[in-house]
């Protein structure tokens, strides 16, 4: 499970600055064909062609890209979080905390993503998965009760990765470019919703299209 919620899209005038930026090698301010007015824009065919064709030359030329921020709230299970942070240039994050808050609320199956954990007659990983929020819950409530940190360890030493965690994060459309081909066919299914995501992006096409 993914979910990403608020997003922030680079505004017009830092649509306006990048483009700016994209003419400066060569002096060719005045060819550029995009209109900005308060809090609106439309991208002209001159500017769009001299970007695409700078991604198509490579990293070296597309610098620009790095000058579109994103920033979104993305709610996700720990073992995608850990892929996530590969990404490390060009990436901030501020995460809800896990060390300071685990024990704020009691644990219930949504708190994680446990969508193809199997519970048949000849398996019973979902009985499992429900043992283990218990006994986090029993850790829990005596965390609360005594304060004594070794019921604390408890929560956090079973604690499994698919335990859902918040975060803030920006990034920009250099970072989202390399994700989007990076993660195409993952087997995670998060990181497919996630390219989905970057697909809505206004001119996701600077991110999606082929290098």
């Amino acid at each position: 499970m993914i979910k990403l919620e608020n997003t922030v899209t680079p505004s017009p005038d830092q649509w306006q600055a990048t483009i700016r930026g994209t003419r400066n090698p060569m002096n060719s301010w005045g060819k550029s064909d995009s209109q900005f007015w308060p809090g609106h824009m439309r991208i002209g065919e001159n500017d769009l062609d001299l970007m695409e064709r700078l991604i198509k030359a490579g990293t070296d030329h597309s610098k620009f890209i790095r000058f579109l921020p994103v920033m979104v709230d993305i709610t996700a299970p720990l073992y995608w979080w850990k892929e996530f942070d590969t990404y490390k240039i060009g990436t901030v994050a501020n995460s809800c905390s896990t060390m300071h808050k685990i024990h704020a609320k009691r644990f219930e199956r949504e708190d994680f993503s446990i969508e193809h954990i199997l519970n048949c007659d000849e398996h019973h990983w979902m009985v499992c998965m429900d043992n283990i929020i218990a006994s986090m819950n029993v850790a829990r409530e005596k965390y609360l009760e005594t304060k004594d940190k070794k019921y604390w360890w408890q929560m956090i030493q079973l604690l499994p990765t698919s335990y859902n965690q918040k975060r803030a994060v920006m990034l920009n459309y250099a970072v989202l470019r390399n994700i989007y081909h990076a993660r195409a066919g993952h087997k995670l299914d998060e990181w497919q919703q996630f390219r989905e995501w970057i697909e809505s992006l206004p001119y996701s096409e600077l991110i999606t299209m082929a290098r």
